[in-house]
């Protein structure tokens, strides 16, 4: 039976992310598109070494596909970084395709103004802090704003904030 019309608009159900990527994989395969099949493959590979550690379970929690995910994109930025001062940019435009292919599948990464108005919320609550509670804010930070925001920009506000 095929979904109704009026969800077109993400044909694949929200099952786990490892079914996704294996659809996606199937449909990548047929459109013949090797960049988007290789990132895609680098995907399921790095959810099945995750599942596969010591210690994990068959399943992965949303938090921790989220936490692959991220990752997968933070190497392909850091590669095209790499290959853009090495001039290749040949190269840093195959990482730069894969890293969007990737980031389809994260929710929407919020700005540096969503960042500042969601930490300054978290430092009033907590009452106010100083530079010196750093530390503190960072651990509330990175938990309140797992896989909304990159770690180094949050770092980068909380500086900006209590200083």
């Amino acid at each position: 039976m095929r979904p109704s019309s009026h969800y077109s608009l993400n044909p694949i159900p929200m099952s786990s992310l490892k079914e996704r990527i294996e659809t996606e994989i199937k449909t990548a395969m047929r459109e013949r598109n090797s960049i988007k099949l290789e990132a895609l493959r680098a995907i399921k590979a790095a959810i099945l070494l995750a599942q596969t550690e010591k210690g994990a379970s068959e399943q992965l929690s949303e938090q921790q596909e989220m936490q692959i995910l991220m990752k997968q994109v933070r190497q392909r930025k850091e590669s095209y970084e790499l290959y853009q001062s090495q001039n290749r940019s040949d190269l840093a435009e195959r990482e730069k395709a894969e890293m969007e292919v990737i980031e389809t599948f994260l929710p929407k990464m919020m700005d540096e103004n969503e960042i500042k108005a969601a930490l300054s919320e978290l430092i009033a609550q907590m009452g106010g802090a100083t530079i010196k509670e750093m530390g503190k804010v960072m651990g509330m930070a990175t938990k309140a704003l797992a896989g909304k925001a990159e770690n180094q920009l949050v770092s980068k506000v909380v500086k900006e904030l209590l200083s």
